[in-house]
């Protein structure tokens, strides 16, 4: 979806980051790399941690409107393991939560939370 939405010019990949991408879910991320989407890796996130990815977010999102997803397979399955896709090493509830809050003062418009699928 975040593809097609992509190639029909509904989201702006200069204007978007992923992040806590690993294991199974990288075999999907060629797009994103390649349209100019900034992607975080979990490693990459777990080492700078919350404080620097949202203020890079802040700055790659800028002052306009933005939506927010998040995708319960960004959880490490010891804490999320009703998932689409349950992996270990994934973030903590702590570090989702320490990144949300660094958000604050975005103008966001909307959010959701996919890939929920309770065992």
């Amino acid at each position: 979806m975040l593809q097609l939405a992509t190639t029909e010019g509904v989201i702006d990949p200069e204007r978007t980051i992923q992040i806590g991408l690993r294991g199974r879910g990288l075999t999907r991320c060629d797009f994103s790399f390649d349209s100019g989407m900034r992607v975080v890796l979990v490693e990459e996130f777990q080492k700078k941690g919350a404080v620097a990815i949202a203020e890079e977010a802040r700055k790659i999102v800028g002052s306009g409107p933005c939506y927010l997803t998040i995708d319960t397979d960004v959880f490490d399955c010891s804490e999320m393991p009703g998932t689409t896709l349950p992996e270990p090493f994934g973030l903590t509830g702590r570090e989702v939560r320490d990144f949300l809050r660094d958000l604050r003062g975005l103008d966001l418009v909307g959010a959701d939370i996919v890939e929920l699928c309770p065992p």
